[in-house]
């Protein structure tokens, strides 16, 4: 009998144990994503480089037609770059070896227009190889951008460019070392140099390049490489240049859709759920309002407000952060980009200070199989290989952190162990205060990371219920923390007449300046619209009188206000309401332009006296859909509106795909008058926008 009565003693003891090792892991669910990919989405945050001819030719775009003897840095210093990418917490650097243009930063053997036939080094340099040293000693990974692309070369549109084409390939893949990742553009074919045909050649871009064999030869050469964009790849465009991915955002996309051309780029912001490859997405965006430096862009660098934003519509979105630093013509970082660089890695490192959740008391609905290999309290250990599973059958479950006192917060952090697949399609949050669950948050996705911002709260407990996951629920990661108070920074806006009115969010006090100074408390103090009608600038800052902290420091630039400004003629388009592309409004637009008056289409203005101007810029519409963009342009100045001068004439590059102002400058020059010709649109289109013109005064 007490023999019987010990072997059932130890019968239950055994059991769980048992029965622990019987519970299997969740099967892996819908399309996976390899360990390349797992790798490179780990990576988060990494830099972009563009630094070419375009450099010392001030555009976007080269046409292809320009001499390598104007490439000639004065003090390059790839070290710098690495240094400043390693510092602000960065993993790697894609840089741009050759743009459209068809310059190549590398001596290829396959081209004499490249750095070998520049003044740089005596023609002995290397850019690409300086980089991929400094990458090494910095502990970076090297990326690389070739332009499919290629508005000099010969036979471009014609088979044996793929040749050249994969021959350059082969060399940056095999010369330099690892190549973490391989960047190709989606612009291809248009009009360019071409060896001197100066003509437009068009191309199927999903065609022409075979991309297949392309791949093949890429993933011959360097297995570990991971290829972006254009063909199968693995990864996609986040289909924008402002780096910011959807809420909702899958890593699914179909691609067999997008390799036949039924893919729209904006809906790779949000991925597929049912797409049948795993391909994420990476938000690239530049730190500037152009890729390439331009030194009028030297007071243009994105705002602190706009970089953490990107940050947290990014990175926080399930994408990757491609971040664009365009080198200046010494080959430097400029000072300015270090400077907001170093202002945003500051305010991410605040708001992730301390984590909230690892002490607090976790409990779920539902555990796998009741192991304790899958319990609650694997999102809060640490490490990414363990997480938190359900029951196959189990698609909606909460799980909660129980604080040991009331605890402020406002962000959260969220992860899915990816290598099992994307599964979560709905989760909302709540915070229990004064025994009471309130709801902050009510979202789509997760993938690899979500991050959420909302109010700060003072909770004695969170909750995190997934409302909607396609198989059982799998994560590996929860986190919260209270971020310091983030104000941002005042707008200010002008119009015609020289009204200035400057708004705040959240009705904090505005303190503003004009004699260049930045604005403190004890500066003027807005309380509501004054008149500032000179050229000059306006500083204000937004002051959280409660928490005692201050948004940065807008400053807005103005030349003489357009208050006698007006339109004298326009060759089409409602003339009554042209004006509004003088309003000093960058929410209204005007249009011009129709099927039976087809482009080109100018319009006159009269600036009531003569001024000095070096430049305009041109704001294209910024609502809607179909901003019925200006692709080519020109632009004279009159004394008399009888005498034009050509002052400027081109094309407004990549305007497509980033739809910012777009700055031209020319030699100082006087006039009264001013006409702007809409040569080309973007597309197709018979019509074109324009939200705002402006000019450059000397």
């Amino acid at each position: 009998m007490k023999n019987i009565f010990l072997l059932l003693i130890l019968f239950l003891i055994g059991t769980p144990v048992f029965s622990q090792e019987l519970v299997k892991s969740p099967e892996p669910f819908g399309p996976l994503p390899t360990q390349k990919q797992i790798d490179w989405q780990e990576m988060e945050f990494y830099a972009f480089v563009h630094f070419s001819l375009n450099t010392f030719t001030n555009k976007e775009w080269g046409y292809g037609d320009e001499s390598p003897q104007l490439f000639n840095p004065t003090n390059l210093d790839v070290r710098q770059w690495a240094r400043i990418v390693k510092a602000a917490g960065m993993k790697g650097i894609i840089l741009v070896a050759k743009h459209h243009d068809g310059f190549c930063l590398w001596p290829s053997a396959y081209t004499e227009r490249s750095v070998k036939n520049s003044p740089w080094k005596n023609g002995k340099g290397d850019v690409v190889k300086e980089l991929a040293e400094a990458c090494k000693e910095y502990n970076l990974k090297l990326g690389l951008y070739l332009s499919p692309w290629d508005r000099n070369h010969a036979a471009y549109g014609k088979p044996e460019y793929i040749t050249y084409f994969r021959n350059q390939l082969k060399e940056l893949l095999t010369n330099y070392g690892d190549v973490f990742e391989m960047w190709f553009d989606g612009a291809n074919g248009g009009d360019g140099y071409y060896g001197g045909a100066n003509e437009i050649r068009k191309i199927n871009t999903l065609e022409y390049y075979n991309w297949d064999e392309t791949y093949k030869l890429i993933y011959k050469t360097a297995p570990k490489t991971l290829v972006w964009g254009v063909g199968p790849s693995e990864a996609r465009w986040i289909g924008n240049e402002e780096g910011r991915a959807g809420k909702t955002n899958w890593s699914l996309l179909r691609q067999k859709d997008e390799l036949a051309g039924k893919v729209h780029y904006t809906e790779f912001m949000s991925g597929h759920e049912d797409g049948e490859k795993w391909v994420p997405g990476e938000a690239d965006v530049s730190i500037r309002p152009g890729w390439f430096y331009h030194a009028v862009e030297d007071d243009k660098v994105r705002s602190l407000d706009e970089m953490v934003d990107i940050y947290y519509e990014s990175i926080g979105r399930n994408a990757t952060l491609l971040l664009n630093l365009p080198v200046d013509r010494r080959g430097l970082v400029h000072e300015n980009d270090e400077a907001r660089l170093k202002e945003l890695v500051s305010t991410i490192k605040a708001d992730f200070k301390t984590e909230l959740l690892a002490g607090t008391k976790v409990s779920a609905d539902n555990i796998r199989g009741n192991s304790a290999l899958f319990t609650a309290k694997n999102v809060t250990d640490g490490d990414k290989n363990t997480y938190w599973a359900t029951d196959d059958n189990v698609k909606t479950a909460s799980i909660t952190f129980e604080f040991d006192k009331p605890t402020a917060v406002n962000r959260i952090l969220l992860q899915e162990n990816i290598a099992l697949g994307q599964r979560v399609k709905a989760f909302n949050v709540e915070v229990k205060v004064d025994g009471k669950w309130k709801a902050v948050a009510n979202e789509t996705t997760i993938g690899y990371k979500r991050i959420l911002r909302f109010d700060r709260v003072t909770a004695s407990a969170l909750k995190v219920n997934i409302t909607h996951s396609k198989a059982s629920i799998v994560l590996s990661n929860i986190q919260a923390y209270n971020a310091p108070v983030y104000v941002r920074m005042p707008e200010i806006q002008r119009d015609k007449n020289g009204d200035v009115t400057i708004k705040s969010e959240g009705g904090n006090p505005v303190y503003y300046s004009l004699d260049g100074k930045n604005p403190t408390k004890n500066s003027i103090l807005y309380k509501g619209t004054f008149q500032y009608k000179k050229a000059g600038q306006i500083k204000a800052v937004a002051i959280n009188t409660q928490e005692n902290v201050s948004s940065a420091v807008k400053t807005a630039k103005y030349g003489v206000s357009k208050e006698n400004w007006k339109i004298v003629t326009a060759s089409s388009g409602d003339l009554r309401q042209a004006d509004r592309i003088i309003d000093g409004n960058p929410n209204t637009e005007w249009s011009f332009g129709n099927d039976s008056n087809k482009l080109p289409q100018e319009i006159t203005i009269d600036m009531g006296s003569v001024l000095s101007l070096n430049g305009f810029t041109y704001l294209p519409q910024q609502i809607g859909n179909n901003l019925n963009l200006i692709s080519n342009y020109e632009f004279y100045s009159s004394m008399d509106n009888v005498k034009w001068t050509l002052q400027s004439q081109g094309e407004f590059s990549n305007i497509k795909h980033n739809p910012i102002e777009q700055i031209k400058t020319f030699k100082k020059t006087k006039a009264r008058y001013i006409r702007f010709v809409a040569k080309s649109a973007v597309g197709k289109g018979a019509t074109v926008s324009i939200a705002e013109i402006n000019i450059i005064e000397q």
